[in-house]
């Protein structure tokens, strides 16, 4: 696994966190998506940026930098990549519940001068919202404002084309000449 993925796995561990806390119908890979509207550094200059609906583009910019950090790029693309700020921006456009919430922890992100800080200082920001997520202490809206953000940039990244086929490696409808066995010993009569 890459350094840098290591590093921000604290960040990253979202394990039990998805709770879906909004609609299904909500989910990115319910969705048809064109890739060349997700902005990413591998679209050429003649593909058009994605136009938030809900967020300002300064924090559509502190949105994609969190889920960044969530997952970030490794040998795999990250969150960013997988189109997942565009996808929180649809969610947060479409859902007057998640609209404060963002809005508020964004007001506190931008007290604490996220976007200027080092990659560093900004995971010492989220690390303590993370852990307070991972061990179901939600209680500030900083943390349920974090929450909110690694739900969906979890459920948007392993909904998507990337994260769905490419990371996870799903087939998709196939047909199987032979059912693979488990290779886990505790599986094994």
């Amino acid at each position: 696994m890459d350094s840098r993925r290591d590093t921000l796995k604290i960040i990253g561990a979202i394990g039990t966190t998805c709770a879906f806390p909004f609609g299904a119908d909500e989910l990115y890979g319910q969705h048809a998506h064109a890739p060349a509207a997700v902005p990413t550094a591998a679209n050429d200059a003649a593909s058009a940026p994605y136009t938030p609906k809900f967020f300002s583009e300064g924090e559509f910019a502190v949105i994609s930098r969190v889920a960044d950090l969530i997952i970030p790029k490794t040998d795999t693309p990250g969150a960013v990549e997988a189109g997942v700020p565009a996808y929180i921006d649809s969610v947060a456009a479409s859902n007057e519940r998640h609209q404060g919430l963002f809005r508020e922890g964004l007001r506190w992100l931008e007290s604490k001068k996220f976007l200027k800080r080092s990659e560093a200082a900004q995971i010492a920001l989220l690390t303590p919202l993370s852990k307070a997520v991972d061990e179901n202490r939600v209680k500030t809206p900083p943390q349920r404002f974090f929450l909110a953000v690694k739900n969906m940039t979890a459920d948007g990244y392993y909904t998507s084309r990337i994260g769905l086929v490419r990371e996870l490696g799903y087939k998709g409808n196939t047909v199987l000449s032979q059912f693979p066995v488990c290779g886990h010993p505790e599986h094994h009569g």
